[in-house]
């Protein structure tokens, strides 16, 4: 076994020295952190009933720069919406089978590519999953109403920590 360092991770120490590593992934930590608990803490009195889908959003949504962070934000919200839109639509129609699960898995991901969204599709491929293969209480739009209703809401979170960080560091950057 060789001690030398592969290139790859010589590369990567020249453009990420360890403060810089500590600093950033603290930083990238504690937004997330924050974000999460925002997310989660206000959804049962606002009625949602898994409120970790709020905070898992807002955990996706959070990324150092705040471009970066609508990108996540658009990609998490058309995903919800379009696969459980899809997935109720199918579960109305054929019920709870792998046939209909197939078919809305594969009906999400085509709609996500025709509204031109495909980043997305992975996120509409996993709603369609909760809704068709989770355990649910309730009616097939309630889920699906839930669901973007949490997703929805760990977006508007983690957009609004970003911002309000990006904010408070120009802020307290030096001025020329």
């Amino acid at each position: 076994m060789s001690s030398r360092q592969p290139k790859w991770t010589a590369r990567l120490g020249k453009y990420l020295p360890p403060r810089a590593r500590v600093t950033g992934g603290l930083g990238q930590g504690l937004m997330s952190t924050a974000a999460a608990l925002l997310a989660y803490l206000p959804t049962k009195p606002l009625g949602l009933q898994e409120g970790f889908w709020g905070s898992i959003t807002a955990i996706a949504v959070v990324q150092a720069e705040l471009s970066a962070t609508h990108t996540s934000a658009r990609d998490q919200f058309a995903g919800a919406a379009i696969g459980g839109l899809i997935a109720a639509v199918i579960v109305s129609v054929a019920g709870q089978s792998l046939l209909a699960y197939a078919v809305a898995m594969t009906s999400a991901i085509l709609a996500c590519w025709l509204f031109n969204v495909a980043s997305a599709a992975r996120l509409a491929g996993a709603t369609a999953t909760i809704i068709l293969l989770v355990p649910h209480k309730g009616s097939v739009a309630t889920m699906m109403l839930s669901r973007i209703a949490e997703v929805s809401w760990g977006v508007a979170v983690g957009i609004a920590v970003v911002w309000t960080v990006r904010h408070v560091e120009k802020a307290r950057a030096p001025r020329p």
